[in-house]
């Protein structure tokens, strides 16, 4: 499978569509897209590399993040019950500011579902196991995001 996240001019854009999007619920769609892709590429490579400790999984899926271009991402802390990820640089931030400037309310629907395929993925569990919220964002002036992850 390949797949490319690159262009920061079209993640940005098609955040922007997911937002404009009211009557389908651009955001859930944006997020559930993306933890139904990453979820089945982070645990088939688990399985088919047969990674199975909990430190190689999220050392794994943070460098898949980065290798993917979206920005670099590190899991402070996690646990069945949920945990807590940062974000030290965003390529979808970046690109959101140079195009139409910081705001108050935070834009990464695809890093949430990045965030919660990783748990899910991690602790073995499927899809919709957590949720993610940005509770603090780049885009809205702070010098990281920051994700709090929580089991369903």
């Amino acid at each position: 499978m390949t797949h490319v996240l690159h262009c920061h001019h079209y993640l940005t854009l098609y955040t922007q569509l997911a937002e404009d999007c009211a009557f389908l619920d651009g955001k859930k769609l944006l997020r559930e897209v993306s933890e139904d892709a990453f979820f089945h590429i982070l645990s088939d490579y688990y399985r088919k590399q047969g990674i199975a400790t909990i430190a190689d999984r999220v050392l794994i899926g943070e460098q898949y993040y980065a290798f993917s271009g979206l920005g670099q991402l590190k899991v402070a802390c996690a646990g069945a019950g949920g945990g807590e990820v940062e974000l030290l640089t965003s390529h979808l931030d970046a690109g959101w500011i140079r195009k139409f400037g910081k705001r108050d309310q935070a834009v990464n629907y695809v890093t949430c579902g990045y965030v919660t395929a990783l748990f899910a993925a991690v602790f073995g569990l499927k899809p919709r196991s957590f949720s993610a919220n940005e509770v603090a964002s780049i885009v809205a002036g702070a010098e990281r995001s920051r994700f709090e992850v929580v089991a369903n």
